[in-house]
């Protein structure tokens, strides 16, 4: 879980260390508990879908073949077809002519692809690889992404998930860690509303008498006396640290019914280390920092807790979804849900949101070629340059051990609409 300027996303204990986050623009939101209804995805015609002006991507495209790609035959891609289809949901939205959320791709360059997609006569059974992949390569085109200087793009390919921690509505017993709602009173301004010049640029903050101010960091929050609701109270406070840091996760209540925490929005503030706090503390040497030692320093200095929470001002905000299909995880940047090992984050000045991507990196503390036909569905605070990615693993303690070892090297490849030139950004 527009990427907000929040969803801080794992990098594992590279997130602790160095306080690498991930961060979204929040998707539309619903009622607490509340399911929206999902209509049937139509395309419109390409009279019927209005442009915007283009966003000027900072990298560079080379034209490909489908063999420079390493491994691309041997993708199974049995489980993409689905993904595809749902991607096409965000595609076809109309863009914005607000700049301060993230790039996107050109809907009307995937209108004649989508078309296609939802055609019974042209699309492919989804659980044939081959036919997919016959109708991926009949529709897109590879093109490799360059750095601005020219050069192949290479960059660090980090890992991130959706973990599971248990607590309850109240508080009471263990569940004395709460993880909050939007606060009432929390403004978000779009700077390039008011100052060209900053466009895309977006301050959170709150009114004190007629004065925008800075919102409260964590600290001041939980010492205040007004504090926003709380969603539910989790039973291990690193645990609650971490879903904040992922942006999203599921809470297991006393009833043995799992809720989603989706990202909301966060309260403006730097994300901050607490393991190089504690480090720097002289607490726990700085290469010992995982979360299992934190986890052990919180349960041998309970009083210190809150004390370690707080070096870290920023306090990310939550809402309520139902989990529907348990394969499927919280919605990205995108809007869209992501889909385990399907899905990543990007920057958005290089790679538009929307688009499929071929990956070339390796497998998470390993040489083992991972090399993957994933969808740019997600965007981050710390993912940043050309080829940087964050790669989401799925749901649960193994997707969070895979996700906390990666860090990686890795390259990518835009697969585009043929008949529509270069990749392009609204």
């Amino acid at each position: 879980m527009q990427k907000r300027p929040l969803r801080l996303s794992l990098a594992t204990i590279v997130v602790l260390i160095a306080g690498c986050s991930t961060v979204s623009t929040p998707p539309e939101p619903t009622a607490p508990g509340v399911t929206a209804p999902v209509a049937p995805l139509t395309v419109p015609t390409m009279g019927a879908l209005p442009d915007s002006a283009a966003r000027k991507l900072q990298g560079k495209f080379v034209a490909a073949s489908w063999s420079d790609l390493p491994g691309w035959n041997q993708d199974d891609l049995r489980n993409v077809w689905t993904t595809f289809v749902r991607n096409c949901r965000g595609l076809m939205r109309p863009t914005s002519t607000n700049l301060a959320g993230p790039a996107r791709a050109t809907p009307r360059a995937w209108q004649p692809v989508c078309a296609a997609a939802l055609d019974p006569k042209r699309a492919p059974a989804a659980n044939d690889a081959q036919a997919v992949r016959r109708f991926i390569q009949t529709w897109l085109s590879p093109w490799r992404l360059q750095a601005p200087d020219g050069k192949t793009a290479s960059n660090i390919v980090t890992g991130y998930y959706e973990p599971l921690v248990k607590g309850s509505r109240s508080k009471g017993g263990a569940n004395q860690w709460p993880l909050y709602t939007v606060p009432a009173d929390l403004l978000t301004i779009d700077l390039g509303r008011v100052y060209p010049e900053l466009a895309g640029k977006r301050v959170r903050g709150k009114l004190e008498g007629k004065r925008v101010v800075p919102y409260d960091s964590r600290a001041a929050i939980e010492a205040s006396g007004r504090r926003p609701p709380a969603i539910v109270y989790v039973n291990d406070p690193v645990d609650n640290f971490f879903l904040q840091v992922q942006g999203s996760g599921r809470v297991q209540l006393p009833d043995g019914k799992t809720i989603r925490l989706a990202y909301a929005d966060h309260n403006g503030h730097p994300y901050v280390s607490i393991g190089k706090w504690l480090a720097d503390k002289g607490e726990i040497p700085l290469a010992q920092t995982s979360m299992q030692n934190i986890r052990a320093w919180a349960k041998r200095n309970p009083n210190r807790v809150q004390e370690m929470l707080n070096a870290n001002p920023a306090l990310v905000f939550f809402q309520e979804e139902p989990v529907i299909d348990p394969e499927i995880g919280p919605k990205g940047a995108y809007g869209i849900p992501l889909m385990a090992q399907r899905s990543i984050a990007i920057d958005t000045n290089f790679v538009p949101l929307g688009t499929p991507v071929f990956l070339t990196t390796t497998m998470p503390s390993s040489k083992e070629t991972l090399n993957r036909l994933v969808f740019a569905q997600d965007t981050g605070t710390a993912i940043k340059g050309p080829a940087r990615a964050d790669f989401y693993w799925g749901f649960g303690e193994a997707a969070g051990n895979l996700a906390g070892r990666m860090k990686q090297q890795g390259q990518m490849w835009v697969l585009w609409p043929k008949q529509a030139g270069q990749p392009s950004a609204r």
